[in-house]
């Protein structure tokens, strides 16, 4: 399921246009990320938890040419899997 999907099952869901649809998954999706970008950890019951992980600087190595690269420190978004969600989705 992509966004527009994501978007018009919420619109078919609860009889809204597919304006106000799009304006409610945007706000969701614009607030979840200002919390990262914040440093908060976003975590939805059932669902799973959102957290920013930091990466320490490293040494990496080019596959092709051998070469030695020097890799920046960085932060990615993590997300994991809440127990209610693994378990229906096991069966």
């Amino acid at each position: 399921m992509n966004k527009s999907e994501l978007i018009e099952s919420l619109a078919a869901r609860k009889a809204l246009s597919f304006k106000k649809a799009e304006e409610i998954v945007n706000a969701v999706f614009g607030s979840m990320t200002d919390a990262l970008l914040s440093g908060d950890r976003i975590e939805i019951r059932g669902f799973g938890s959102f957290v920013v992980k930091e990466y320490e600087a490293y040494t990496g190595r080019n596959p092709k040419t051998g070469e030695s690269i020097a890799v920046r420190a960085k932060k990615l978004p993590f997300f994991k899997v809440g127990k209610e969600l693994k378990e229906k989705v096991s069966g």
